[in-house]
């Protein structure tokens, strides 16, 4: 299967689109096909000859207030990628920008489209402006009612999502590396080196934005015996230091010294409202570490209150410091809420969640050429109706706006 991969981003990003679209070029390869993946330049980044597949980079510019967001820059490259690559399907990682035009582009050469939807960005409008929730949420309807299939990393998301007028929106989880990440790799030296007086170790990952509310700790910090560690980089980082005081900060980790660090902690807390899944509490549970996250998105799926570890109140700083101190004091119910979460991921790999994408894929594809699109009937030669309207009319809009930016 020949498919194209349009996302918002790729390594060396670090984030869960990247993450998310680079285990799906790996498991798509080890199964024998044959992916492209079409992304927005990072500049002063290393070529991407040595990577698994190929990598066509489209011009972009850092987001205001926050460079290690690029947004892609109108391109007639995608369209063209499409056509050389020989795509029979098109993956959108997280469309918004640069997946609408690849969505734009299939639509025109009549490729069927799986749209992964993997950032509330309507809630990030919310938090940034105070306002722009409703067009986001257009835009997001617009791209996804083009797409042959939408896929929904937990239930909270694929909800909404429908509750937004959405169609054809089915769940596709996320995998965890259950090899890199588990219990074994706790490193007492790095424990020692981070809590030199015995502190209970309390970490967070992640970026360091305002929408992931780190800011919440602040009160895990004033905790007699524990020590606060964030890793992770981002615009917030020296407001978060001078709020958290005696927290470590460790910058950003990758790789195995990342699952040393995950496997080291006592206690792991997510505070962000805004994940659609929340990748780094699956790394926590198979690291063997109980959690504390907010009860709304995706950790809704993914922490069983009271078994794996504790739902709080979103945006909650004392609800937070409650349920840490609760199992702080209680090493018997963190080690066996570290247990239940390892077990609980344990099915949950890369491999089978990779197999389950491709299911996604085999099943549009026999739908189109079937001729009864996944749109509601449409015939192989591509969209019809509304939705290829207003894409069409986005291609018209990218293609003056790459004109003027010549």
């Amino acid at each position: 299967m020949r498919v194209v991969i349009v996302t918002e981003s790729f390594p060396p990003d670090v984030n869960g689109v990247a993450h998310c679209a680079t285990q799906t070029v790996r498991h798509l390869l080890r199964r024998g096909h044959e992916p492209l993946v079409v992304a927005p330049a990072a500049p002063g980044a290393p070529p991407d000859t040595d990577g698994p597949c190929p990598v066509l980079r489209v011009r972009s510019l850092p987001l205001p207030g926050y460079p290690q967001v690029r947004v892609a820059l109108p391109s007639r490259r995608v369209a063209a990628a499409l056509s050389d690559h020989r795509a029979e399907l098109v993956h959108l990682a997280s469309p918004f920008v640069l997946g609408a035009r690849g969505m734009a582009a299939a639509a025109r050469l009549g490729i069927p489209a799986v749209a992964v939807y993997q950032t509330d960005l309507a809630g990030y409008a919310r938090m940034y402006v105070g306002a722009g929730e409703a067009t986001a949420w257009r835009r997001i309807r617009t791209v996804h009612s083009a797409a042959d299939r939408t896929l929904a990393p937990s239930t909270a998301a694929r909800d909404e999502l429908a509750r937004h007028g959405v169609p054809r929106v089915h769940l596709w989880p996320r995998g965890v590396d259950t090899v890199r990440f588990r219990p074994e790799h706790a490193d007492p030296a790095l424990r020692r080196r981070l809590a030199p007086d015995g502190e209970l170790l309390v970490g967070y990952v992640g970026r360091l934005a305002p929408e992931k509310r780190v800011d919440l700790l602040a009160g895990v910090c004033g905790l007699d015996g524990v020590r606060v560690v964030v890793v992770g980089d981002g615009p917030s980082e020296p407001s978060l230091r001078a709020a958290l005081p005696g927290a470590v900060f460790l910058g950003r980790r990758t790789g195995d010294e990342l699952a040393r660090i995950f496997a080291s902690l006592d206690l792991f807390v997510h505070t962000g409202p805004y994940e659609t899944f929340c990748q780094t509490v699956q790394e926590a549970m198979a690291s063997g570490v109980p959690v504390v996250a907010p009860a709304a998105g995706g950790p809704l799926d993914l922490v069983a209150h009271g078994r794996t570890g504790l739902l709080v109140p979103p945006d909650d700083a004392a609800a937070v410091r409650d349920a840490v101190w609760a199992l702080m004091s209680d090493p018997a119910l963190r080690a066996a809420y570290g247990a239940a979460g390892r077990a609980t991921v344990e099915g949950r790999t890369w491999e089978a969640v990779g197999d389950q994408l491709i299911d996604h894929y085999e099943t549009v594809l026999d739908g189109r050429s079937a001729g009864v699109s996944a749109l509601g009937g449409a015939a192989r030669g591509g969209l019809r109706g509304e939705p290829r309207r207003e894409l069409l009319r986005q291609a018209r809009q990218d293609l003056r706006g790459e004109r003027g930016a010549a």
